[in-house]
């Protein structure tokens, strides 16, 4: 059976990635709960083109 909640799979995209021009993406992925947070995530994480700790935002 599957588990029933609030807990949804989301996709974090880097923001300062896109104007660099460089190739690839950086994307990370995550789970929030809708309930708690139903605004779009931003987190700090790492982008290994970039080398350095970036802004990443949900996608979709």
């Amino acid at each position: 059976m599957a588990k029933k909640g609030n807990r949804v799979q989301v996709i974090l995209e880097c923001t300062e990635h896109k104007t660099t021009g460089q190739a690839g993406t950086s994307r990370y992925i995550t789970t929030k709960n809708k309930k708690n947070t139903p605004e779009r995530l931003e987190l700090k994480k790492y982008n290994p083109i970039l080398k350095k700790y970036t802004v990443h935002k949900e996608i979709k």
